[in-house]
C-alpha cells in the first residue's frame, strides 16, 4: 500500500516511555502530548493555547517560571553562557542574571528560538539542565548573543554598567549623579526591583537641584509614585525656598501649576501648626489678615491649608460684625499697625490715576493728579454705588451702606527717590466724616514741599507735595472707627 507524504506524516505514530502514545508530527514539541501537557501544567500555561501557538508559549509565563528557579542559585563565577551586544560594548553575562530583566529574558529567548528548529527542545533541555544532578559532570552551556538597541539620551555607560551590575548584586551602591542613568536602564531592562530602588533614591535626594530633573523623569518613564513624590515635596518647600533656592524659571510649569492649585499641607494640620511652621509663626502673626476683605481670597487661603482655622475663622467674623455695625471696625484701634492699606504707583505718564476702594458698603475713589512737572496733590473722595463706572461691574454684588455719613481715620503718604535719597510726605492721622454731598465728599487740601516733615499741623487731610522724583509710592491708609 503507497500513502502520501501528507498521510504519512498526518498518521505518523512514536513510541515514548514504555507507552504508545501519540504525538503531532513536524511540531517542536520533544514529547507526546501527555510530557507537552505535564510541560504546561509545570509552566502553568493554557494547554489549548499551546496546541495552537507552540512556539509562543507564553513567554511572560516561561520567563516567571526561569526567573523562580534561578533565584535560588549562586552568582555564576565560571563562563559566561550569554554575550549581550549593547551601547558598542559586549557584556558577558550568565542565565541566572539574564532572567532578572524581562527584557533581557525576552532576547534571549528569542534568540533561543531562533537559532534551533525545535525551541521547545532547547527549553526542555534548559529546564532539565537547571534541575539537580547526581552526578558532578554538566553539560557546556550554549552560549547566546542577543542584541538591545537604547536610545535614551539619559542612558550611560556607567550608568547602564550599574544596571548590570545590579543583576548580580542587590545592594550596589546608586550615586546621585548616576540615579537618572539607572533608572533609565531599569526601565529598559524592564529590571523593576532596581527601577524602584531608583524611585526610592530619588524621593530622599529631592531637593532645588533635583527637583526639575527627578519630575521629568517621573513623567517620562509614567512613575506616579516620583512624580508624586515630587508635588509633595514642591508643596512644603515652595513659599520657604522661593526666590532663594528654588527659582521659579527652573520648575517645569506643569507641576508649578499642580502644586499652586492644590491644598500645599495635610489637611488635618496646616502649615504654622506643624514642627517645621512652629518658628515662623511669630512672623505671620505681623501680617494684616484683617486686609483680606473678599471672601474668595479667604478661601483660597484655607484651601492652601497654611494659616490656622481660628485666625481664618476669626478674620471672617470682625468682618461680618463690621457688616452689621454699619462699618464700624472695632477691633481695629492703631492706625500705624492695623489700618486697611491701598496704594497708587504714579509713574512719568500719569497725570492722573484713580483706584476705586469697596469696603463695609462704601465706596471710595483714591485718587493722584499731575498739576505740572514737579507738582502732584492726591486724596480720598466718596462716591455713591450709583456713581460707579460702568467698567466696575465687579462691585454690582458688593453689599451697599445706607449711612449719610461715614466717620473715616486716615492717613495718606507719599514716597519718591531723588539723588539717591527718598522723600517722604505725609498727612497726619485725620478723623473726617465722609458724606455723599459735593462739599463733604471729599478729603480737604494743603500744600506740602519736598520735605521730610515729622509733624504736621492737625488739619491736613489731603496731600499736595513738590517733587522732581519719579515714580512717586503713595499709600493711603485707614480705618472706619465707632461713630
Amino acid at each position: 500500500m503507497i500513502m502520501s507524504n501528507t498521510h504519512k506524516a498526518r498518521l505518523e505514530r512514536r513510541v515514548a516511555g514504555s507507552t504508545n502514545r501519540w504525538r503531532l508530527p513536524k511540531q517542536p514539541f520533544s514529547g507526546d502530548l501527555l510530557s507537552l501537557s505535564q510541560m504546561c501544567k509545570a509552566l502553568s500555561i493554557d494547554f489549548e493555547e499551546a496546541l495552537r501557538n507552540p512556539d509562543r508559549l507564553c513567554m511572560s509565563q516561561i520567563q516567571k517560571f526561569f526567573c523562580e528557579n534561578f533565584k535560588k542559585k549562586d552568582i555564576q563565577s565560571g563562563e559566561a553562557d550569554v554575550i549581550l551586544e549593547c551601547l558598542g560594548f559586549k557584556w558577558e553575562l550568565h542565565q541566572p542574571q539574564v532572567f532578572q530583566s524581562e527584557t533581557l529574558a525576552k532576547l534571549y529567548l528569542k534568540a533561543l528560538a531562533q537559532g534551533t528548529t525545535h525551541p521547545l527542545r532547547e527549553l526542555e533541555e534548559l529546564l532539565r539542565a537547571q534541575s539537580p544532578k547526581k552526578t558532578k559532570e554538566k553539560s557546556p552551556a550554549k552560549r547566546i548573543i542577543i542584541s538591545l538597541k537604547i536610545n535614551d539620551p539619559l542612558v550611560t555607560k556607567v550608568a547602564f554598567a550599574t544596571a548590570l551590575k545590579n543583576l548580580y548584586m542587590s545592594e550596589v551602591e546608586i550615586n546621585l549623579e548616576d540615579v537618572l542613568g539607572v533608572l533609565a536602564s531599569a526601565h529598559i531592562l524592564q529590571f523593576r526591583g532596581l527601577f524602584q530602588r531608583c524611585v526610592d533614591v530619588m524621593i530622599a535626594r529631592l531637593m532645588p537641584s533635583t527637583i526639575k530633573k527627578f519630575y521629568e523623569a517621573g513623567c517620562k518613564y509614567k512613575e506616579e509614585q516620583l512624580t508624586t513624590g515630587c508635588e509633595k515635596w514642591l508643596e512644603m518647600n515652595l513659599v520657604p525656598l522661593v526666590g532663594m533656592q528654588i527659582h521659579l524659571h527652573k520648575i517645569p510649569q506643569d507641576l508649578l501649576h499642580k502644586v499652586l492649585k492644590s491644598p500645599s499641607f495635610p489637611e488635618n494640620c496646616c502649615f504654622l501648626d506643624r514642627d517645621i511652621g512652629q518658628s515662623l509663626r511669630p512672623l505671620f502673626l505681623c501680617l494684616r489678615l484683617h486686609g483680606i476683605t473678599k471672601g474668595k481670597d479667604l478661601e483660597v487661603l484655607r484651601h492652601i491649608n497654611f494659616f490656622p482655622e481660628s485666625w481664618l475663622d476669626q478674620v471672617t467674623a470682625n468682618h461680618y460684625h463690621a457688616l452689621e455695625n454699619g462699618g464700624d471696625m472695632v477691633h481695629l484701634k492703631d492706625l500705624n499697625t492695623q489700618a486697611m492699606r491701598f496704594g497708587l504707583l504714579f509713574n512719568q505718564e500719569n497725570t492722573t490715576y484713580s483706584k476705586t476702594i469697596a469696603l463695609y458698603g462704601f465706596f471710595f475713589k483714591i485718587k493722584g493728579l499731575k498739576h505740572d512737572t514737579t507738582s502732584y496733590s492726591f486724596y480720598m473722595q466718596r462716591i455713591k454705588h450709583t456713581d460707579l463706572e460702568s467698567s466696575s461691574a465687579v462691585y454690582e454684588h458688593n453689599p451697599i451702606s445706607l449711612r449719610v455719613a461715614r466717620l473715616v481715620k486716615y492717613e495718606i503718604r507719599a514716597e519718591a527717590l531723588v539723588d539717591g535719597k527718598w522723600q517722604e510726605f505725609r498727612t497726619n492721622q485725620i478723623k473726617q466724616k465722609f458724606g455723599l454731598t459735593t462739599s463733604s465728599c471729599k478729603s480737604h487740601v494743603r500744600r506740602l514741599r519736598g520735605v521730610y516733615l515729622p509733624s504736621l499741623p492737625p488739619l491736613m487731610p489731603t496731600l499736595k507735595i513738590q517733587t522732581v522724583g519719579i515714580p512717586i509710592y503713595v499709600s493711603f491708609a485707614f480705618i472706619f472707627p465707632a461713630s
